[in-house]
């Protein structure tokens, strides 16, 4: 299932450590206002939110945790807008729009180290801190990780690139059979590090 938000609202090793350091761009601020188009996938890659049939992702309780998780944020989180979003069996897409990181917030990240206050990572830690607890109290396993780590960000730079980003996420759900983060994808399909329709 996907949702569009209104426009209106919008304005374990030393390696694997490494590579969740490099993700973000060095130097960038996460905090300035702008479009991000961000991925965060389950852990281990677990089918843990949705079915796909017909084109279309068909939500568990877990993915409605999800969704309704993001659809929440605009309200908690007043210094970001949100456009479009989907839930896939074992990650979501979605655009955050950072709109003023000076205007104050009433949602925060839970980690006391975490990212900066109103950043991208701040938003995404408080994102994935309410989906966990929410998921955990209703399957009982407290403590119990839902998400990877890390997430993958894309800073969107132009309002081509923007509608590009918009559709690839709005028709995530038909091309599930060779998506990269399918687990029972075809030899033949999108193989890693391949270029999304968006990238062009």
């Amino acid at each position: 299932m996907y949702w569009f938000a209104d426009r209106q609202q919008a304005m374990k090793t030393g390696v694997e450590k490494q590579r969740r350091r490099s993700i973000r761009l060095r130097e960038y601020d996460y905090t300035q206002p702008g479009a991000y188009f961000i991925t965060i996938v389950a852990h281990a890659r677990a089918m843990l939110f949705a079915e796909i049939s017909d084109g279309k992702a068909w939500l568990n309780e877990f993915g409605r945790i999800v969704e309704n998780e993001w659809q929440k944020s605009a309200v908690i989180r007043r210094e970001i807008g949100l456009d479009v979003f989907v839930v896939m069996p074992n990650h979501s897409h979605g655009i955050v729009n950072i709109i003023h990181a000076d205007i104050g917030s009433t949602g925060r990240s839970p980690l006391r180290n975490g990212p900066p206050p109103r950043s991208l990572g701040a938003f995404v830690a408080g994102f994935k801190s309410a989906v966990t607890k929410r998921i955990n109290n209703l399957r009982r396993t407290p403590g119990a990780p839902v998400w990877q780590r890390n997430y993958y960000e894309h800073v969107v730079r132009s309002d081509a690139e923007l509608l590009r980003v918009r559709e690839y996420i709005l028709n995530n759900p038909v091309g599930w059979e060779n998506d990269r983060e399918n687990p029972l994808r075809p030899a033949g399909g999108k193989r890693a590090g391949a270029m999304e329709p968006w990238q062009v």
